[in-house]
């Protein structure tokens, strides 16, 4: 895993970090590392292509909050929750998600604003509701590098 570059930037990005790592392995460590540091009442957004390693990072990153069941993508429930961690973990994978009003039905605004930490992959589908309060990571797959390569950006919004 390394870290590739680090940006102080203007506007509604305070830091961007440029990440790149080798296997399932390294992107789990990368999550974990964000999970050790996160804090009550904070989003992760985690957008990216199918098969880019956001199951494999939300586990890390749950790991990191001392979450030790085991981390699914919850594809079909959009949201699965974690309690047993030093913070309570809200995990949404809203892919399947028919239209927004659904977010409301399953009480996203308690997870959002609540005193745990929300992930959400496929965030890019739920923009409109998506707190302005938030660290978005992109994940990327490289078809000219090696096939468990991936890039991480993150990026930390000016609060």
């Amino acid at each position: 895993m390394r870290q590739i570059t680090v940006e102080r930037t203007e506007g509604d990005v305070a830091v961007r970090q440029v990440w790149e790592t080798d296997s399932p392995e390294e992107t789990f460590q990368l999550g974990k590392q964000l999970g050790e540091a996160c804090v009550p009442g904070e989003v992760y957004t985690l957008t990216g292509d199918l098969g880019t390693g956001k199951t494999v990072f939300a586990q890390g990153f749950a790991a990191g909050l001392g979450i030790s069941e085991p981390v699914c993508s919850p594809t079909f429930t959009i949201l699965q929750v974690y309690e047993e961690g030093r913070l309570p973990f809200y995990h949404f994978d809203v892919y399947r998600i028919g239209c927004v009003e659904e977010m409301d039905e399953i009480g996203y605004e308690d997870c959002f604003y609540g005193g745990g930490v929300s992930l959400v992959e496929w965030a890019e589908l739920i923009q409109e509701i998506l707190p302005s309060k938030r660290t978005r990571i992109l994940m990327e797959k490289d078809p000219g590098k090696e096939f468990d390569y991936r890039r991480i950006v993150i990026e930390r919004q000016a609060f």
